[in-house]
């Protein structure tokens, strides 16, 4: 008996030393935070688990999305025997050692393996390979985590032999739902200490989606905190090193920050368009958000100055869903000094709302009728694509002809500036205007 209380009490001195992260981490699906689409009813998963099935699963997602503590909690719902393999440390003769074992646990006691390996993409090919019999086989229940990209990191026959589930960036409310949990639970500060309000707000921005590290910061503000029941922003400050960024992102801060991140750029002032992205970076806004508007600014206030800013922040942008921060911070980066120092233009959103207008206001009309349709039966008793000169048939491809309706015949939307590019854009629009006009020069 005095054994057994033993073990008990230095099994509970052992899990108070680990880290609140690990203590807090869900023992159930229903403890898991976000990811309704991946653990509502009737899911894949759930089934998965409810049904006992053997599974062969990919979890995709950013850090801190919860697919270790997904790996671990199908393990103890299915009651198999969890091994963890790091594809950072682990080589081809740990692969096969796990697998032998398993096979042989099988036939001895019955006991099915779940075989979870974070970080899979760091997986060699040959190491890869070395997972299919087990996983074809079904020897193990395999689950692999990777925050790159399967398709271009996983070989096609094991992930074609897999489902896929992608994890999603916790909200704000997610986040707030894991420390509110930490605060009161027995397994964490067991309402010990309390959390200021801005202090909420703050611990919540730098968490940035990630429960781990929302986790992480809160131990250390606790511990800061002292003897102190109510955990304060400058306890938050002071644990995680990073000033609380006044920034709210459905008011005022969210739009005025962004409002002057945008008009720095457009007004070619790098160093305070740079200045403006750190604010957001560190504010926790969404890279997604950020994203967008670099791809917005690029044509709407760069455009045909410079085509190439288009796609530089349109690779970005896909930066910011293949790797996700900090480091795609960098890429952010490259765009916004690629954008701010480019040749500016607004021709571009000038011309598309100017014909916008005309369409708006009822200036369409019908299309000339050599342009219409003279496809289908009877289009040509119609008259359609009578008198149409085939551009190609011409010297450079342009050829005298009316293309508009009559209506906006003579409208001119598109008006090059002589910025950068678009000069040449410019002395090429001027030839092409002659010549569908007709004009001898």
């Amino acid at each position: 008996m005095s054994e057994t209380l033993f073990d008990d009490a230095g099994a509970e001195a052992q899990r108070a030393q680990e880290p609140l992260a690990v203590r807090m981490r869900p023992r159930t699906l229903d403890e898991v935070a976000g990811q309704r689409h991946l653990l509502g009813e009737g899911s894949p998963l759930r089934r998965l688990v409810e049904d006992d099935a053997p599974m062969s699963l990919f979890l995709w997602g950013p850090p801190g999305t919860g697919k270790t503590t997904l790996a671990t909690v199908v393990s103890r719902a299915t009651q198999r025997r969890f091994v963890e393999l790091s594809a950072v440390t682990a080589g081809v003769k740990d692969i096969r050692s796990v697998i032998d074992d398993a096979r042989r646990q099988m036939g001895m006691r019955g006991t099915r393996t779940l075989l979870f390996v974070d970080e899979v993409h760091r997986f060699s090919k040959t190491q890869q390979d070395a997972l299919l019999p087990a996983v074809e086989n079904r020897w193990v229940s395999f689950i692999g985590a990777t925050t790159e990209n399967p398709f271009f990191s996983v070989i096609s026959p094991l992930l074609s032999r897999s489902l896929l589930l992608t994890l999603e960036s916790l909200t704000d409310d997610d986040v707030r739902g894991v420390v509110d949990r930490a605060l009161t639970d027995d397994r964490g500060l067991k309402g010990g200490h309390t959390l200021a309000p801005e202090a909420a707000d703050h611990l919540v921005r730098l968490a940035g989606g990630d429960a781990r590290r929302s986790l992480t910061y809160l131990e250390a503000a606790a511990l800061v905190s002292g003897d102190r029941a109510e955990i304060t922003v400058d306890d938050v400050e002071r644990a995680v090193d990073r000033h609380a960024v006044r920034y709210d992102r459905s008011g005022d801060q969210h739009y005025d920050v962004i409002s002057a991140f945008i008009k720095s750029m457009r007004g070619s002032d790098v160093d305070a368009a740079l200045h403006y992205l750190a604010r957001m970076i560190e504010a926790g806004e969404d890279p997604r958000f950020i994203a967008r508007r670099v791809v917005v600014h690029a044509s709407e206030d760069v455009g045909m100055a410079d085509p190439s800013a288009l796609q530089v922040a349109m690779a970005a942008a896909q930066a910011v869903e293949l790797i996700g921060f900090p480091e795609a911070r960098i890429n952010l980066a490259q765009a916004v000094i690629h954008i701010a120092l480019a040749p500016k233009s607004n021709a571009v959103i000038s011309a598309i709302d100017a014909a916008m207008a005309d369409v708006r206001s009822g200036k369409a009309g019908p299309v000339p009728s050599h342009l219409r349709d003279a496809h289908y039966k009877g289009a040509e008793k119609l008259g359609h694509g009578e008198g149409y000169k085939y551009a190609h048939s011409y010297p450079g491809g342009v050829v005298a002809q009316q293309h508009a309706p009559d209506a906006v015949a003579d409208r001119e939307y598109y008006t090059p500036t002589t910025h950068g590019a678009e000069r040449r854009y410019s002395e090429v629009l001027d030839r092409i205007k002659g010549v569908l006009r007709g004009d001898d020069r």
